[in-house]
């Protein structure tokens, strides 16, 4: 007959901060009794890199960078050899959570290129007022194409707790084109590399829609953003890698014209 083995942790949300301490049992289960050479347990946590697609055989290099960085590392001796008597044997652990040498516990994190294995930061509102105009628009090639309008609005703060939603208001003073639909888009920017070079990719990771149809002039417009808990982490910046995130607000003028601005966001868990 084979032998189970299961690792329960006491924390039933799995959640723990650097310095606490993760606690739990290892359940070993078996109809008849075992001998065995021992048992250890191993925690591990590591940040993993991944090119992406179009980033792969840019520059050699980067495949040295991108390797697994190893932030935490702790193997304890649970049993020494002996025999497990048959039914069910559980054995207490603890490991205390504190970084590898000189290197920085990151909160746990899973993004597209971007893999990280928590910190705590200082929140400093940064309240931004913003006006949107055929002139103040980048990027545009045919600006004498485009229907005046005159956009208004602020950002409650461009630095945000992480746990609570970003806020302001948008006012559209005028336009000459009938506005179609406004949206607030969320952006996660991922950078990885060395010295030699690095890859950026930036992935939407949520869009909601704030108004729909010709806005009336001069109505103040909500901007109301929670944050996605599964898609999203602190901003990170290291030697290695960056972790960072934008807003967009889109707003799209009939018959087929796309206004975007774009605002740097710096997010934090307090």
């Amino acid at each position: 007959m084979g032998t189970a083995l299961d690792i329960k942790i006491k924390r039933a949300n799995k959640v723990y901060h650097a310095g606490e301490v993760l606690s739990g049992v290892v359940v070993i289960s078996s109809k008849d009794s075992v001998q065995h050479q021992g048992v250890s347990l191993t925690m591990e946590g590591t940040v993993n890199l991944q090119l992406s697609a179009k980033s792969v055989g840019v520059f050699e290099a980067f495949y040295n960078s991108v390797k697994p960085i190893q932030i935490i590392n702790s193997t304890i001796e649970m049993v020494k050899p002996g025999k497990f008597p048959s039914g069910k044997t559980e054995i207490p652990f603890e490991f205390p959570l504190h970084a590898k040498g000189n290197k920085v516990l990151y909160e746990t994190y899973h993004g597209v290129f971007v893999n990280i294995q928590p910190q705590k930061g200082k929140f400093t509102p940064s309240p931004v007022d913003f006006t949107v105009t055929p002139e103040t628009l980048q990027n545009v090639k045919e600006r004498a194409l485009l229907p005046k309008f005159l956009l208004r609005g602020h950002l409650n703060s461009t630095n945000c707790v992480i746990t609570q939603p970003l806020t302001g208001e948008l006012v559209v003073e005028s336009s000459e084109a009938a506005i179609r639909s406004v949206e607030l888009q969320l952006v996660r920017v991922e950078t990885c590399g060395c010295a030699e070079g690095y890859a950026r990719d930036a992935t939407e990771i949520q869009n909601i829609q704030i108004a729909d149809g010709d806005v009336c002039r001069g109505l103040s417009v909500p901007i109301y953003m929670v944050f996605p808990r599964l898609f999203t982490c602190p901003t990170l910046e290291t030697t290695n890698f960056k972790v960072e995130f934008e807003v967009n607000i889109v707003v799209l003028l009939h018959p087929d014209h796309l206004i975007t601005e774009n605002f740097p966001l710096k997010l934090c868990r307090i």
